[in-house]
């Protein structure tokens, strides 16, 4: 298996790519939050394997800043969940002692979250309609 952590921001993506074995494939590098960033991470990953019932793709869910990237996974059909930024940090914290935070220390203890798989589900389309209804929610709330 091959576990994909992305620590999510507004202009840039932290990445983190292991095997089974925790092994570093590919170590922390940073793509930039647009389609050119995106086909890089994609090719990547396609250079590791083309068998993407092998791959776990996890990402933050960073306000609305994850989505472009979300879309782009999934219409690739690239297995990816959505975390909690607080539960990876509680998963930090449980991993270590030291009150480092950073992009690059995010992206790794998201794939070590994959790679853990502790109760995270895949991104489906009952999800995108959830964040839909909150969205139109929203909207009629501020419109009120």
């Amino acid at each position: 298996m091959i576990y994909v952590g992305i620590d999510v921001a507004k202009d840039k993506h932290d990445c983190f790519i292991i095997n089974s074995g925790g092994e570093d494939l590919f170590s922390s590098f940073t793509i930039p939050n647009n389609l050119d960033g995106f086909n890089d991470l994609y090719q990547k990953i396609l250079s590791l394997t083309e068998d993407f019932a092998t791959v776990k793709v996890g990402l933050e869910a960073t306000g609305h800043h994850h989505y472009n990237l979300l879309g782009f996974l999934i219409g690739n059909g690239l297995p990816t969940c959505v975390i909690n930024p607080l539960h990876t940090s509680l998963y930090r914290k449980s991993l270590s002692l030291r009150q480092t935070k950073t992009d690059k220390v995010d992206a790794h203890t998201i794939a070590l979250m994959m790679m853990s798989d502790v109760n995270l589900k895949s991104y489906s389309d009952t999800s995108y309609h959830n964040e839909e209804l909150k969205s139109l929610t929203r909207y009629r709330f501020d419109k009120v």
